[in-house]
């Protein structure tokens, strides 16, 4: 069995052993080390997926890990929610500084009612839900994928789970069912806007829809929109 943490570090592009960059940035340099040695790069599938994932939390998520990292970002968003903020544009002069959710809080991972891995998984499938929304991933991008996949050093357990994934219809009642609380519906919807840019009409409906089924309030949903592009 695979680590799903590591799997989601990896699809919000760890950095690799050895570089400066994420392995979004280091795509060619990447694809040569995983030649090398595949187990340095594990991160390939954030390029595989072709999509944006980890473009702006790449630094927080390697020091926070995946899990929290997007814990933190839905947090973040919620409490300026909550307390009535317009939703915050990035601040001058430099990101905003990332941290975790509060332990005591729902969004912490150790809260989740069904175990931190289970989660995990959860926040995974909505990335590669998300990462098909604009149907690119058809039957000859999957055996390309699955090619690339061999080389990447992410396991063979991970490989069969990411090309099972690909290959499923989407289920938004399973995917929205598989977060149990709140927090969860908010941070399900976050990694799912982290994956894409809703830049088309597809990416933009989906990611509408889903905030629909997972019972989001417009206003959060921007207050997400606002902290995702801040980050």
């Amino acid at each position: 069995m695979f680590d799903p943490k590591k799997l989601l570090d990896d699809l919000l592009g760890s950095q690799i052993p050895g570089t400066s960059g994420t392995v979004r940035d280091k795509a060619d340099q990447a694809v040569q080390m995983a030649k090398d040695n595949p187990l340095a790069a594990g991160a390939l599938a954030a390029v595989l997926l072709g999509t944006g994932a980890g473009r702006g939390v790449t630094g927080a998520a390697v020091k926070l890990g995946g899990l929290a990292a997007i814990g933190g970002l839905a947090y973040k968003a919620y409490q300026n929610y909550k307390a009535g903020n317009a939703p915050a544009a990035a601040p001058e002069g430099g990101e905003p500084e990332l941290l975790p959710p509060p332990k005591d809080t729902a969004f912490h991972p150790s809260q989740a009612p069904q175990g931190e891995d289970d989660f995990t998984l959860t926040l995974v499938r909505a990335m590669i839900s998300a990462a098909k929304a604009d149907g690119h991933i058809d039957d000859d991008e999957r055996q390309k994928i699955a090619g690339k996949l061999s080389v990447a050093g992410i396991g063979s357990d991970a490989e069969k789970f990411l090309m099972a994934e690909l290959a499923s219809p989407l289920n938004l009642d399973t995917l929205v069912a598989g977060a149990m609380t709140d927090a969860q519906k908010l941070e399900l919807y976050t990694a799912s806007r982290l994956t894409i840019d809703p830049d088309t009409r597809a990416e933009r409906g989906y990611l509408d829809l889903l905030a629909g089924r997972l019972g989001l309030p417009d206003a959060l949903v921007d207050h997400v929109e606002a902290t995702v592009s801040a980050a």
